[in-house]
């Protein structure tokens, strides 16, 4: 008998997979590319809106409003992320994903009808309670379904959906855009349709059995603390909150701070070189997101070859180097472009160890509230950032400081990732 004969070959990953997981990573991801639309429907459109909805005497500070509807729909997230991880825990991550979506669709709806700016920021809060709702939900599912060695890479899958729901709208945008002053609210309306994803969820998508048997337990237990609670009661569970929830806020600010400022600043480095400043402001959109898309999605591939603690190391670093080499360093407009591809992968994509690691660090009865918490939790000091990055751009006299001094944000994420344990192929605890 030859001793050294070849192990086995174990399969391709994807060959490991069974029809329903691959249908769950499914619901999970159009969940999330319809939010992702959403919210970068909201950018587009913003303006818009406003300058039906503002009295004159009001125009002059339409960029103050503006900031202000989109930090109200960042603490609306917040606060639906937070609360649906806690009620995921308690009624099922299906049932959440499904009444999620549904409240999104309405809401997004209803915001068509605003007849004021301060009927629209109420509805876009609404709207942003749903959309942090369904993230939690996904990534829980998809996490409970897949197997430990392909977690990182579905994960990745489900996470892209944010990208391609921007890439959607752009598209989208293109054409309702041209329509008239209404179209803001024709964007709204559209909106309506991720409702119709629902019927097919109640009926394709099993409820994760790790949940189940979760609920099981905390039902025959004599009694247990509120997950909330339970997530700063225990030394460990807490030191990881805290721990990934600076690094979280890391990721938000320099998304939220940073990110949607590269269109405009390509626009008009355009503008001062005499070309069309909204059709540079598009190239620059389009290539950021086809950057994040890459990132989302090799993140996790990355975190399951090398481990999530030094892919998530390595993103932050290079979103650290590349702010400045947008927007300080980089002249040429056609390598701008390449720079915000590259920005992309890493300051959008880095939102990938979220949805990878955070499932991995907290037991199945808390696993949604604790990801929620931190995921969410992470949008309220975002939201001063957009307000702070504004007034910083004006401080400054331009885009390029300003986003610099804001991207050290990302030494926070440097300095808190190495306290979070490995979990790269390990078993979901339970």
């Amino acid at each position: 008998m030859d001793e050294t004969a070849a192990a086995p070959v174990e399969p391709a990953w994807y060959r490991t997979l069974d029809a329903t997981q691959w249908k769950t990573l499914l619901a999970s991801n159009l969940g999330w590319v319809f939010d992702g639309f959403e919210t970068y429907a909201l950018v587009l459109t913003v303006g818009v809106a406003l300058k039906q909805l503002l009295d004159a005497s009001q125009l002059p500070q339409l960029p103050t409003y503006a900031g202000a509807i989109i930090a109200t729909t960042l603490l609306g997230w917040a606060v639906g992320g937070i609360s649906a991880g806690i009620l995921a825990d308690y009624i099922g991550r299906k049932r959440m994903m499904i009444l999620a979506i549904l409240t999104y669709s309405i809401m997004t709806g209803l915001s068509a009808f605003a007849w004021d700016w301060p009927s629209f920021a109420v509805m876009r809060f609404l709207v942003g309670l749903a959309i942090g709702s369904e993230w939690v939900t996904g990534t829980s599912m998809t996490a409970e379904f897949w197997p430990d060695r392909a977690r990182g890479r579905g994960a990745g899958l489900f996470q892209c959906g944010f990208g391609i729901g921007f890439f959607l709208a752009s598209v989208v945008w293109l054409f309702v855009g041209a329509s008239g002053p209404g179209a803001w609210r024709t964007m709204c309306l559209i909106g309506v349709l991720p409702a119709l994803l629902t019927l097919w969820i109640r009926r394709a998508i099993p409820e994760s059995a790790m949940w189940e048997h979760a609920s099981q337990r905390r039902r025959s237990a004599a009694a247990r603390r509120f997950t909330l609670t339970e997530l700063f009661a225990d030394p460990i569970t807490r030191s990881r909150t805290i721990v990934a929830l600076l690094m979280a806020i890391a990721s938000a600010i320099g998304f939220w701070a940073i990110s949607t400022w590269v269109p405009p600043y390509v626009a008009s480095v355009a503008a001062k070189a005499g070309l069309p400043a909204p059709q540079w402001a598009s190239y620059a959109g389009m290539t950021y997101t086809a950057g994040t898309i890459v990132g989302y999605v090799g993140f996790g591939f990355l975190a399951d070859a090398y481990g999530r603690k030094p892919v998530t190391l390595l993103f932050f670093a290079l979103s650290l180097l590349l702010t400045p080499v947008l927007f300080l360093w980089v002249k040429d407009l056609s390598l701008l472009l390449v720079a915000a591809a590259l920005l992309g992968c890493f300051a959008s994509g880095q939102f990938t160890w979220m949805s990878t690691w955070l499932p991995e660090l907290f037991a199945t009865h808390l696993r949604a509230t604790g990801a929620g918490f931190v995921f969410n939790a992470s949008r309220v000091p975002a939201a001063l950032g957009v307000l702070v990055a504004g007034a910083l751009i004006t401080a400054f006299g331009g885009f390029g400081n300003a986003a610099t001094a804001i991207a050290a944000i990302y030494i926070l994420g440097l300095i808190a990732a190495p306290f979070l344990p490995e979990t790269v192929a390990k078993p979901l605890p339970t």
